[in-house]
């Protein structure tokens, strides 16, 4: 998993519409990048939304999250709940995997690869500012806000 000062891995993912997101297309922006199991679950819900919510806060820092559901599902996400940020599709789970967030997890005495959710503060110079491993639902959008207050 990248830490602070890291180079954050660079990615280009469809979006919910169908449309290439690339890390290099932000540069000179700080990036929130968030990874979540399941578009449409509880835990994943609460997280976006509470994401949306704080948006007129964050200034011009972009919020993608990412997850393994295909556009199609993640536009009904985002269309549902009224998102309004950039989700990105990973279904190969290649961009988790190099964010070291594609790992084993148990359930029911079941264990099966998934997603670890956590959240990356990037940088306008494309490093990795802060690393919020197996974050909470809704302790994302008060990390960020904490993380862009610290930097005013």
């Amino acid at each position: 998993m990248p830490s602070s000062g890291d180079r954050a891995p660079e990615f280009s993912l469809l979006d919910q519409r169908g449309d290439t997101t690339k890390l290099t297309d932000l540069a000179g922006r700080k990036v929130l990048l968030y990874f979540y199991p399941k578009a449409d679950t509880p835990g994943c819900t609460t997280q976006a939304c509470g994401l949306r919510d704080i948006a007129a806060e964050i200034g011009d820092t972009v919020v993608l999250g990412i997850s393994p559901d295909k556009p199609a599902r993640l536009a009904k996400f985002d269309d549902k709940y009224s998102l309004g940020f950039t989700l990105l599709s990973d279904p190969d789970h290649e961009m988790a995997e190099q964010y070291g967030v594609w790992t084993e997890k148990s359930m029911y005495a079941r264990t099966y690869m998934g997603i670890q959710r956590s959240a990356f503060l990037i940088d306008e110079r494309g490093r990795i500012e802060q690393a919020w491993p197996k974050i909470s639902p809704k302790d994302t959008p008060t990390n960020l806000l904490t993380a862009l207050a610290a930097d005013r």
